[in-house]
């Protein structure tokens, strides 16, 4: 048994231990496309042979990883392989992959370039190129965060400090008591993690105007109401459940003529703007304030990356600073000065490795690809009889089973029994269906094509039950 208080050959453990997990990552990687989606009960069960005592003595770094490994891998969910679908989640690219095991060897400490020259080296050219990717100012910040609920927040705190400094207010030295109050403005349809973020900020779901949206989710641009320089209007690229993105830039064109901010939820929707294909779903995107994008979902970089951009730097610096709280038009911060986390990973180097690896014609080949994938199954689930309840203009597929819509659930929970695929159920425009999202790189015609098979098994299966 090794102590790990025991300075001989420090090095000499660590290097077997990577050696070792690298032996269970490589078995890992090698069974993925052949495993089961969702674990049998029996793996979730052996969990808890992990409810033991805090162990009085030191254990091996081997016996440590042998046991991680022996209970830990078959009750994972297989979100890296092909076939999961749901949350608009995608695989790890392997560059991306290596770059964390990389990235977790240096563990290097990511808050200025004096605590990790390499770590803010590689954000500061992965900001760049993901502005270029997505064709958003040049000036804008780019800050790396756990995922959109973060981003989201970095985003509207910025907002807020923008907002409230045009009407004499500085919340950052005088808090929000007594504050001018703000317009809210959301899309009906807006993600739970942009109302978590406003309520982290002080602001309830009873202050917001909520905007109708139409048959697909988008915001109903004729209703949005008169804005002026109060006024904060949260939209999205990339509808949860339909895909669909609201007519950003129409709306954001009427808002820059009164001083209003608009945020836009891109969680997975922003990457359309990396294809030539989609891009145009997007129109006028570009003339918002803020933008929120995932790194973990279409770019398949590992989780948790979300990704923060405003185009002006100088409120998400003030809101974010923890120092000098000023910024030079043009100049640099450090990463702890432009998001919330002062301690966080170094995520930034895998979102590099992404970009690096794949290139822009990579990227554009996978947004493509998941997207015909998509259509692939709305044709299949169509011809089975299903009723397709959304246009499947980007990589989400909404599908109702029009004999029984309340098999939904149903029909989810099946084919995550078999092990097949892992995709959920849903509620759309007050109809029971399931909802399948393609975001992986690894997924292939023929995972669509398993998948397809086992969603019509199942059909059969509960139907003869009902």
């Amino acid at each position: 048994m090794s102590n790990m208080t025991d300075t001989t050959a420090p090095f000499q453990q660590s290097i077997d231990a990577l050696q070792l997990a690298a032996g269970y990552g490589k078995s890992y990687v090698e069974a993925i496309a052949d495993r089961r989606v969702a674990p049998l009960d029996a793996d979730i069960s052996a969990l808890q042979e992990f409810d033991i005592a805090l162990p009085a003595s030191p254990r091996s770094a081997e016996e440590t990883l042998r046991d991680l490994d022996r209970l830990g891998s078959p009750a994972t969910v297989a979100t890296t392989g092909g076939r999961f679908f749901g949350l608009v989640v995608g695989a790890t690219l392997p560059a991306s992959l290596g770059a964390r095991v990389l990235a977790s060897t240096w563990d290097q400490i990511v808050f200025s370039d004096a605590t990790s020259p390499v770590g803010v080296k590689l954000e500061t050219v992965a900001a760049g190129w993901l502005l270029d990717l997505l064709h958003l100012p040049k000036q804008s910040s780019v800050g790396f965060t756990t995922g959109a609920t973060v981003a989201n927040f970095t985003c509207l705190a910025a907002a807020r400090q923008s907002l409230l400094a045009r009407q004499g207010w500085d919340v950052s030295t005088k808090g929000l008591r007594n504050s001018p109050p703000l317009r809210i403005i959301a899309s009906e349809q807006i993600h739970v993690t942009v109302i978590k973020a406003l309520r982290l900020l002080g602001i309830g779901s009873d202050e917001i105007e909520f905007v109708p949206c139409d048959a697909q989710g988008r915001v109903i641009a004729e209703k949005v109401p008169e804005l002026d320089e109060t006024a904060l209007v949260l939209l999205q690229a990339g509808n949860l459940n339909s895909g669909a993105a609201d007519p950003i830039g129409e709306i954001a064109s009427r808002a820059a003529n009164t001083g209003a901010w608009v945020h836009v939820d891109g969680a997975f929707g922003l990457w359309a703007a990396a294809s030539p294909k989609t891009c145009r779903q997007l129109e006028g995107y570009e003339k918002a304030d803020s933008w929120v994008v995932d790194g973990h979902k279409w770019l398949n970089t590992p989780y948790d990356c979300g990704i923060a951009i405003i185009k002006d730097p100088k409120p998400v610096h003030l809101t974010m600073a923890t120092q000098a709280p000023y910024l030079e038009v043009g100049g640099t911060a450090a990463p702890k000065d432009m998001v919330p986390e002062f301690s966080r990973s170094a995520r930034g180097v895998e979102v590099w490795a992404a970009l690096h690896s794949l290139g822009r014609a990579g990227i554009g080949d996978l947004i493509d690809r998941s997207c015909e994938h998509a259509r692939d199954f709305a044709d299949g689930l169509a011809a089975m009889g299903f009723q397709i309840l959304n246009d499947v203009a980007l990589n989400q597929v909404v599908a109702a089973w029009p004999a029984d819509e309340s098999l939904a659930p149903k029909i989810a929970e099946h084919v995550k029994t078999t092990g097949t695929a892992w995709f959920g159920p849903t509620n759309w425009q007050g109809r029971q269906a399931i909802r399948i999202s393609v975001a992986s790189w690894a997924t292939t015609k023929e995972d669509v094509s398993k998948t397809l098979a086992a969603i019509s098994n199942a059909v059969s299966a509960l139907s003869v039950k009902a």
